[in-house]
């Protein structure tokens, strides 16, 4: 009831604030729409079959309407969210809902910030605290609450906050409170100037009783071996600091958290009936990571190295969420963020319980024309078990204003195992060449082709890893600024292990066509795209989900005024 009367009264505010402004020129309103329709076509041979949307509901729709108004000093928002049959939240089920997404009122008085509403934050990189969204994962991890920050002197400031986190159009129990300090020193004169920026923060999570209940109930059912006492708070402390001098800068972050009650999917374990079980297993333990970056830039080139190494540091509002539900924090991804449809169907999650990682990114550009990227990742556990190694080539050339080329070769191992919970399955290894040609008839019309060919390794017998070799094509042409047509195809050339079997009970060596129109009015939008896709990973910044097959008719709109 009371976060009912909240809600209310921030649409009676947001309300007379938008009609009072229409007698006062001096405030702005602005905001943006984004929504996307799913017309879902069964297709069981691809895996298009059996969840709510393809067995009967027929259509998915998801919206997100920002509206932000600026006046007397105060910024004020408020965002409308939208879910009719969405596979975003589950993959395989479905979720309806709409109603207040966010709101909020922020105010700057003298050296006092001021914010209250559902808050986005973070604490360094985010390593102990991150109140983030990402849509394509359903991932809106609001703080709902107050956040208060002072100004000491020109280049301090002191921070703290204390809320809830945000759960769909629910608020999750237990209380989330924490404060950072964060400061700018600059020294020297020009061409001798060194900077840094030190930071310290701290963040506490007290567990509600029913999270604990549910806690002790599973404990008690373990064996002594394996019971413990779990814990109400948790705290998470992060040092960290930036140092700039000339065209070097180097990050690193240290952060400590103390016994929290944590979550192991692979983990074994003896119930007191002496029956053993694997995954879920319950456990306390404190958690480290230590996160560094160096990077380096000048006269064309760019070299940047990053590490990593991560303990126990799943940081939840309670131990009883999973995947991507529930995070407090956010650790940093350690593998490059691909974009080419093969090069980016397998990546890689970041692991909260331990990793050990390291990437390496160099970038050389010559006059404009030509340019070279190598990227390295390596990916293991704590105990040297491979989760994930990539080596990533690109070479782009310039011809005149007419022509742009590019090529590269991917070359992958990745443990889909542990990344999609896949028993017993092997280290997937894949080579994959690819190429991108641009060629510009005039300032406004352009043609670009696209190809792939992810050439997939084999196991004992002979099957292809995975879903086997695969070769993909595209199309694109564009009229400026107006019309983008796209045709493309992605064709399992050479069936592996898990693709699926036709009627002959064969490998089915299937096609995945896919046809888009985009079209673009000033700052509006619109796409109308026909899609046949196959199961993969979807991920942003390094935290992931497993998407279903997709077959049948998307449409969205994004509109900004």
């Amino acid at each position: 009831m009371f976060r009912k009367t909240l809600t209310a009264g921030a649409l009676l505010v947001f309300g007379t604030v938008i009609s009072f402004s229409q007698n006062n020129n001096g405030g702005t309103l602005s905001g943006n729409l984004e929504a996307n329709g799913n017309f879902f076509i069964r297709d069981s041979l691809i895996g298009a079959a059996n969840t709510p949307q393809y067995d009967r509901q027929l259509y998915g729709a998801d919206a997100w309407l920002n509206l932000s108004y600026n006046n007397w000093g105060f910024d004020f928002g408020l965002r409308f969210d939208l879910f009719n049959n969405s596979n975003l939240l589950n993959p395989t089920g479905s979720f309806t809902g709409e109603g207040i997404g966010r709101w909020y009122v922020h105010k700057k008085v003298d050296k006092f910030d001021i914010s209250v509403g559902y808050l986005y934050d973070q604490i360094g990189s985010g390593i102990i605290f991150r109140a983030f969204e990402q849509r394509p994962l359903l991932i809106d991890n609001a703080l709902y609450g107050a956040r208060l920050a002072y100004d000491l002197g020109e280049n301090w400031q002191i921070k703290g906050f204390t809320g809830r986190q945000k759960q769909q159009f629910d608020i999750y129990e237990p209380v989330i409170k924490g404060g950072a300090i964060d400061g700018y020193l600059s020294f020297g004169e020009e061409g001798r100037f060194w900077a840094m920026a030190p930071g310290l923060g701290v963040v506490n999570r007290t567990l509600d009783d029913p999270s604990m209940n549910s806690i002790v109930a599973t404990v008690n059912t373990y064996t002594a071996e394996d019971a413990f006492v779990p814990v109400y708070n948790t705290y998470a402390f992060s040092a960290y600091n930036t140092l700039s001098a000339g065209p070097w800068t180097w990050y690193v972050e240290a952060a400590y958290k103390t016994d929290d009650n944590l979550s192991d999917p692979f983990g074994e374990f003896v119930l007191s009936d002496s029956s053993v079980v694997v995954g879920d297993k319950l456990y306390k333990a404190p958690g480290t990571v230590f996160y560094s970056s160096l990077s380096y830039a000048k006269s064309g080139l760019g070299i940047s190295v990053e590490g990593k190494r991560t303990e126990n540091f799943d940081f939840r509002v309670r131990p009883q969420e999973q995947l991507n539900r529930g995070l407090v924090n956010f650790l940093p991804p350690m593998a490059r963020v691909n974009t080419y449809r093969m090069t980016a169907r397998y990546n890689a999650a970041t692991q909260f319980l331990g990793e050990m990682a390291v990437q390496a990114d160099i970038r050389y550009n010559y006059k404009r024309k030509f340019g070279v990227n190598v990227n390295v990742s390596n990916i293991t556990d704590l105990d040297n078990n491979l989760l994930y190694r990539e080596l990533y080539t690109e070479l782009t050339y310039k011809y005149k204003r007419t022509w742009q080329f590019l090529a590269g070769l991917q070359i992958q191992r990745y443990n889909q195992e542990v990344f999609e919970f896949k028993p017993d399955a092997p280290i997937v290894e894949t080579v994959t060449p690819y190429f991108d040609i641009l060629y510009k008839f005039s300032r406004r019309k352009s043609i670009r082709f696209e190809g792939q060919y992810m050439i997939a390794g084999k196991d004992d017998k002979g099957e292809g890893h995975d879903y086997g070799s695969w070769l993909f094509g595209l199309v694109e042409f564009s009229i400026a600024p107006s019309w983008t047509f796209t045709v493309s195809d992605m064709y399992n050339i050479d069936p592996g292990k898990a693709s699926p079997i036709d009627d002959s009970g064969e490998k089915a060596a299937l096609h995945y066509p896919r046809f888009d129109v985009f079209y673009t009015h000033g700052a509006n939008r619109f796409s109308l795209s026909y899609i046949k896709q196959v199961e993969g990973v979807v991920c942003t910044g390094g935290i992931c989900r497993l998407e279903p097959a997709f077959s049948g008719v998307r449409f969205t709109v994004n509109s900004s005024f």
